[in-house]
């Protein structure tokens, strides 16, 4: 939260509610003398907060550039650059990509799902390193179109 500078941050959906808060030197402070004293906030895991961070920051960085697309992570799991380790990666920056291509594989419980790419043009930025762990919508990839 404090690379991205975010101070407070929700997400809901029907059975689930998250919100992380924290204290930012100089706003607390201002905020304290003009509201009554809040509850200290729940903490959440460390690895939720910049997962998190980067899908609310990705999009804006893709909205600069209209040629410019994302491939988001389908779901929640173990992001892999190589079908096996001892192989080369799928894609790397400047490789061009299609609609059905293969870009990464995302384990899941024990499967691993081949992630395609379901747009056409080239690879100019991955933004998750091997090995890491995404969520689902975080982007993987940026992608230029055309």
């Amino acid at each position: 939260m404090k690379k991205s500078d975010l101070s407070e941050f929700e997400i809901q959906d029907q059975e689930f509610k998250l919100r992380i808060k924290r204290d930012v030197p100089g706003r607390a402070a201002s905020a304290a003398s003009t509201a009554p004293a809040a509850a200290p906030a729940a903490h959440a895991p460390a690895p939720v907060a910049p997962a998190l961070a980067a899908i609310a920051a990705a999009p804006a960085v893709a909205a600069a550039d209209p040629s410019i697309k994302l491939i988001t992570s389908p779901m929640v799991g173990t992001y892999y650059a190589t079908p096996s380790p001892e192989n080369p990666n799928f894609v790397t920056v400047g490789s061009p990509v299609k609609a059905d291509s293969v870009v990464c594989i995302i384990e899941a419980m024990k499967v691993m799902n081949e992630i395609q790419s379901e747009i056409t043009g080239t690879i100019v930025e991955c933004l998750v390193a091997n090995g890491t762990s995404v969520e689902f919508g975080q982007p993987l990839f940026r992608v230029k179109i055309g």
